[in-house]
């Protein structure tokens, strides 16, 4: 069985991450990383977290101090992306989960320079990368198929 959290591939390595579409009352969390792109909270994979979900919980509880979270089982999107790192390619593969929270307060890490709660169409709007805006419709879909008000 590969690593999960490094795999051999063509172009070098596989890093894998988790992340979480964060939702509050018709609200998505939106986090702007370093570099100033905005994304969902997200990190790597530890063998010791015992699984994705619970890699993107603890993720998010670092990154935003939220913890009371309910994840939604049924519905785990995957992307994949390449970086360069020291001059080496890394792939990057991110599972994407949806956690529902009525927590509003963000205790922001050191790791992000802000956060916003956007309702949907703007949190579209706002995010910087195709993925991103993927993930959101793709969790948006199935929050409106399991008749949730957005």
């Amino acid at each position: 069985m590969r690593n999960q959290l490094v795999g051999r591939t063509q172009s070098g390595f596989m890093e894998t991450s988790c992340g979480v579409v964060l939702v509050n009352f018709g609200s998505v969390l939106l986090l702007q990383y370093p570099q100033g792109h905005w994304g969902f909270p997200k990190g790597h994979y530890e063998d010791e977290d015992g699984g994705y979900q619970q890699t993107a919980l603890r993720e998010l509880e670092e990154e935003t101090g939220i913890s009371e979270v309910r994840m939604l089982d049924d519905w785990r999107m995957r992307t994949f992306y390449t970086f360069t790192l020291k001059g080496r390619p890394i792939e990057k593969e991110v599972f994407w989960f949806i956690g529902e929270t009525d927590e509003y307060d963000i205790k922001l890490s050191h790791e992000h320079r802000n956060f916003m709660w956007l309702e949907w169409d703007d949190a579209e709007n706002q995010l910087n990368f195709e993925q991103s805006k993927e993930v959101l419709r793709g969790a948006r879909a199935q929050l409106r198929a399991l008749g949730r008000e957005l």
